[in-house]
């Protein structure tokens, strides 16, 4: 009878520690997807991947969830090429006011994903300028395809992997899904920038922003 008890009661506290985990992750709508604030001040020189993911958990340390392990969204091009889609783990994704920007990243490469102007918020909750404002802050750079992979060998789409404030280019998405460029609409692949430089981001209707993702 005793060993019987000591069953239930060990099955019981598994049960009890089975819902409360559940709970938890259901519960859990903290912040784990915004649009930095700022970006480096120099252009699209990051730091690569490492300097970017550096400025993602500052940003988000700032505001009180740097304990996630947070990666920015950008894709890096040649043989060690890393694909954006791949960085940010599996989700789902919510904003500074809680709200599910993505369940997943199917759902975040679909037409189903919430990100726009209203949801594609900064970490301190505050929506980024889109095109119609002063200054236009639209462009987000990504260096991604509309499916989040990586570009190959050829054109530079990704500032020479973050380290170029000079030569080269970055596809860039329009968070306000509205603008110019061969996808418009896009989230993360509206148009290549002007070029890398602080004042050549600004030209082409950004300002050095991206994306972070946390991945846990």
């Amino acid at each position: 009878m005793k060993i019987f008890t000591a069953i239930l009661s060990v099955l019981a506290t598994f049960l009890i520690y089975q819902s409360v985990t559940a709970q938890d992750k259901v519960q859990d709508t903290s912040l784990s997807f915004f649009i930095t604030s700022t970006g480096s001040g120099d252009g699209a020189n990051l730091g690569g991947l490492i300097g970017a993911d550096a400025i993602c958990k500052s940003r988000a340390t700032a505001v009180g969830h740097g304990n996630k392990n947070w990666k920015a969204y950008l894709s890096t091009q040649g043989m060690m090429g890393v694909s954006a889609k791949d960085r940010i783990g599996a989700g789902p994704w919510y904003n500074a006011k809680g709200v599910m920007v993505a369940a997943s990243v199917d759902d975040l490469h679909s037409d189903q994903n919430k990100l726009s102007k209203e949801g594609s918020l900064n970490e301190k909750g505050e929506q980024v300028n889109g095109r119609g404002d002063t200054p236009n802050r639209h462009d987000i750079l990504t260096g991604s395809n509309l499916d989040g992979t990586a570009f190959g060998a050829g054109s530079d789409m990704t500032c020479s992997n973050w380290t170029s404030n000079d030569q080269g280019s970055a596809m860039a998405g329009h968070h306000d899904r509205q603008g110019g460029g061969a996808n418009p609409t896009s989230w993360n692949a509206a148009h290549p920038s002007r070029g890398c430089s602080q004042p050549n981001l600004i030209a082409t209707g950004g300002d050095g922003l991206f994306y972070c993702f946390a991945a846990n």
